[in-house]
């Protein structure tokens, strides 16, 4: 009987830790999330900045979402359609055009999210940028990431926008980043939506910790409860013991 209980218990106290462990993580997932929200917003509500201020070192995260204004000339003889990408529900494509800066280096610049229907396919051909000088203002973003087959490009049709696997089959050098276009002038023909950053939410962290936290209960109780019934048992078959003798 003892022994049986020096299992369960043991065995409880082990469930306990690892859902306790697990909770705990959630919850620092949790702190995690709340604190880059924060970030993306003070990032969001600074004042636009020359570009070259996010744009000196590799973009991260200290970089990202800030905003900036850039002038230049786009390329575009050498233009990327990323494919498979959304707005909320809705579906479509980007366009990521190198912009030739004054000072000699050059930017990637997501001019947008072109929508498509149903069954529409993807064209292969991005649409020309407008001709002359530009300035544009928008959000500064890092690298994406993604296996090769998503970061290599194919006939200027990728993935995810990595500068780092761009930058291969491009014939000049790009700075590492990119920029999300919020606004534009003169302003490009077509249907472009700007690239929003994703909804700044906490997740479901909290929840999944309350429910780990809860299944520590459940063993906690359960246990208590098995021991309790055994000891109701054993009393039982004592007093019946008792009565037949």
């Amino acid at each position: 009987m003892m022994l049986r209980w020096a299992g369960l218990i043991a065995f409880a106290v082990v469930l306990g830790v690892v859902f306790v462990s697990l909770g705990q993580w959630q919850l620092r997932r949790l702190d995690e999330r709340k604190a880059h929200n924060e970030m993306v917003r003070a990032a969001e509500a600074a004042p636009v900045a020359d570009w070259p201020t996010w744009f000196e070192a590799p973009v991260g995260d200290e970089a990202e979402y800030h905003q900036v204004r850039v002038r230049g000339t786009y390329d575009p003889d050498h233009q990327f359609v990323v494919r498979n990408r959304n707005d909320g529900d809705l579906r479509g494509y980007e366009i990521v055009t190198p912009l030739r800066v004054a000072d000699g280096r050059t930017l990637l610049v997501n001019r947008g999210l072109l929508p498509i229907a149903a069954g529409q396919q993807i064209p292969d051909v991005a649409p020309p940028p407008p001709t002359g000088v530009v300035e544009v203002i928008g959000q500064v973003r890092a690298d994406e990431q993604g296996g090769p087959g998503a970061e290599v490009p194919d006939a200027g049709r990728v993935r995810v926008i990595n500068t780092t696997r761009m930058a291969e089959t491009l014939p000049y050098p790009i700075v590492n980043g990119w920029l999300a276009m919020q606004e534009q002038q003169p302003a490009a023909e077509g249907e472009f939506r700007p690239v929003k950053p994703e909804a700044l939410t906490e997740g479901p962290h909290l929840s999944y910790a309350i429910q780990w936290f809860i299944f520590t209960a459940i063993g906690v109780i359960g246990t208590i409860v098995f021991i309790r019934a055994d000891l109701r048992d054993r009393r039982k078959a004592r007093a019946q013991a008792s009565a037949d003798r």
